[in-house]
């Protein structure tokens, strides 16, 4: 069994997709930039970032459009509400070596479900398709990514900051 990513790690690709490499992060609340769908009425709208980055030698032509994403909250795995008039897309760009291209993805869910989100991506490379892959995280109450590394949310609310937090605290109580 495959173990989901965190969110903000990177996940490399295989098979014939060898030097690439991708990854979900900058999972925040956010309102679209051209307003809000009908559909998402009552829903708390969230976007975040797919970036494909080329450590290969040669250039790969991308793709990462709707149809290659499942977003899915909350304890019972809801399916999130895609909203593709906002969100911008990789759609045929040629990746070229030591370059990246962000995809920016707007969502939107039921407030108590954003504790847990999950994002599935497949990515197409010229006309293949990669495996798929899973990121896991979520956005607190505060609209902190929850599961994320500090370094890359910008929260300091990350697996780093709880180590810390909790190796102070057993600091402070002293030897048992």
């Amino acid at each position: 069994m495959r173990v989901p990513n965190v969110i903000g790690d990177w996940q490399e690709c295989d098979g014939g997709h060898a030097g690439l490499r991708v990854r979900v992060h900058g999972v925040e609340r956010a309102e679209p930039p051209r307003g809000r769908d009908d559909a998402a009425e009552g829903l708390v709208y969230f976007r975040f970032r797919v970036t494909v980055e080329n450590r290969a030698g040669t250039p790969f032509g991308i793709h990462v459009e709707d149809g290659q994403f499942d977003v899915r909250t909350g304890p019972d795995g809801e399916s999130a509400f895609l909203d593709w008039r906002n969100s911008q897309f990789i759609e045929g760009f040629d990746l070229y070596p030591l370059r990246r291209a962000t995809a920016v993805i707007y969502a939107a869910a039921s407030d108590t479900s954003l504790a847990r989100v999950d994002i599935q991506i497949q990515l197409r490379t010229d006309e293949e398709w990669a495996d798929r892959y899973l990121w896991a995280g979520g956005i607190g109450v505060h609209g902190g990514v929850i599961g994320g590394d500090s370094a890359l949310d910008g929260t300091g609310e990350g697996l780093a900051c709880q180590v810390s937090s909790f190796l102070q605290r057993e600091a402070e109580q002293g030897p048992a």
